[in-house]
């Protein structure tokens, strides 16, 4: 936040900018914010995004800040009458095999849940893939294995991503949030996906290198790590808009009691294992295929750590 606040300030010296710090979950100081404040419009980009460190032995957390986390600033939303709330998605919500990629799923579900109940607030989703320079892309981290003389650490050599620039998706956001009616998931038009070890290989060029002076090596695929990502379920169709880059995907129905039935869930009052989080994500989110769960084990009082309801 403090590096924030002073691009905003060089950039734009007159503009106000107010920086808070605190918890998305924290229902009283999202409502003190709002209230004091009125906004017309929320960017909710508050997540837990690395997917190997959400994987293990931080699923819980990730839940709860992506899922809970969400509810809580939608719902506060709806009750100071905010216009427009806009989710930041990602591809890997689509057929997700990770934790974080679930969460952000359940996150995109709950919005279509209040957006049945919303009379003021108009809800949108936007997904898309990888941003170029943004807080943990890759290029950053290739950049430093460069300068250290390497090596340049790539999980898989057909692993592929979509990715686009920062100047690009905060335009098309712009332009999802001002073109939605309320309840539609964006997808961004990413072009083609590119394998990863091409922009390794581009970025070694770039720096005057050869692959004999700054070598690639492949360090295999990280916990919940897909080949490819995708922009769309199997079961989602796309409809154009007026805009060549925008399409709205066509998601499943959400349950009727989701809210009702999530709630209780997430806010339980205990941490849930990593094994637990997988298995009742299976629940909520049907698509969600993760990785194989470790055997249940026993627990002091002979029950075994399976779904909680």
């Amino acid at each position: 936040m403090y590096r924030l606040i002073e691009d905003i300030s060089e950039r734009f010296p007159g503009l106000p900018v107010v920086p808070i710090v605190g918890d998305v979950k924290d229902s009283l100081l999202l409502d003190r914010v709002l209230s004091l404040h009125r906004p017309h419009i929320v960017f909710h980009a508050a997540a837990y995004k690395h997917v190997p460190l959400m994987e293990e032995l931080n699923a819980w957390q990730a839940l709860r800040n992506n899922v809970l986390g969400t509810y809580r600033i939608a719902n506060a939303a709806m009750r100071h009458q905010v216009r427009h709330f806009v989710l930041i998605s990602t591809d890997k919500a689509v057929n997700p095999t990770n934790v974080m990629g679930a969460s952000k799923r359940l996150a995109e579900m709950v919005c279509s849940a209040l957006q049945r109940t919303s009379e003021r607030t108009q809800f949108e989703t936007v997904r898309f893939g990888n941003v170029l320079g943004s807080a943990g892309s890759v290029i950053p981290k290739f950049q430093q294995q460069i300068a250290k003389g390497g090596p340049v650490t790539v999980t898989h050599p057909e692993i592929t991503r979509f990715f686009m620039t920062i100047p690009e998706a905060v335009q098309l956001v712009l332009q999802a949030s001002s073109m939605g009616q309320g309840g539609e998931i964006f997808v961004l038009d990413m072009g083609q996906p590119m394998r990863i070890v091409d922009l390794a290989r581009d970025l070694i060029r770039l720096y005057g290198y050869t692959e004999e002076q700054v070598r690639i090596e492949f360090t295999g695929l990280r916990p919940g790590e897909k080949l490819y990502e995708e922009l769309l379920a199997d079961d989602e169709t796309t409809s154009r808009t007026p805009h060549p880059k925008l399409r709205v995907a066509r998601a499943r129905e959400v349950p009727e009691n989701l809210i009702d039935e999530l709630l209780p869930w997430l806010m339980q009052r205990r941490i849930l294992s990593d094994n637990e989080v997988r298995r009742d994500l299976r629940r909520w989110v049907p698509e969600y295929q993760g990785a194989a769960l470790a055997p249940l084990r026993s627990v002091p009082d002979g029950r075994s750590d399976s779904m909680v309801g």
